[in-house]
């Protein structure tokens, strides 16, 4: 479900709260072979599924930096910030790909809010992301975001 709040002072009153999980996404080879094509990165264990089955893991997985940057999209989901101008990220604080993703696998977004801190013209928040697999205990991918947004 979607939190959706209005201005600075309602996305402050969410620091520490859990924003619960977004929907599940199905990870396609098509959608594999299309992040490989935007960076070039054509690596067999990405893009190769007959050579990827007798690889290390069975079968070929998204780019680490493909399930990353499914975090906005995903992310999009759990929380709206209605009320200004404008938000963008900051960057990351920390990245870790625990697991990989096998192609064919769903993954979800969970998130939480750590931090809402003002800055000059608005706030900086930071959240904890967990990418999570279906059917998997390990994550595929935790990370510690900043987004900035301005009123």
């Amino acid at each position: 479900m979607t939190t959706v709040v209005n201005g600075l002072d309602e996305l402050k009153a969410l620091a520490g709260k859990d924003l619960g999980a977004s929907e599940w996404l199905e990870i396609t080879q098509e959608r594999v072979n299309t992040f490989a094509d935007a960076t070039g990165d054509h690596q067999w264990i990405h893009v190769d599924p007959e050579r990827a089955k007798g690889g290390p893991f069975g079968g070929p997985i998204a780019h680490g930096y493909l399930t990353l940057s499914l975090v906005i999209p995903l992310f999009g989901d759990l929380l709206k910030v209605e009320g200004v101008k404008m938000g963008v990220n900051y960057g990351l604080e920390k990245v870790r790909f625990p697991h990989p993703v096998r192609v064919g696998s769903k993954i979800r977004l969970a998130a939480t809010v750590v931090s809402v801190d003002d800055v000059p013209g608005g706030t900086q928040s930071t959240f904890d992301f967990t990418v999570q697999i279906d059917g998997v205990d390990k994550p595929a991918c935790v990370a510690r975001t900043v987004y900035r947004q301005y009123a």
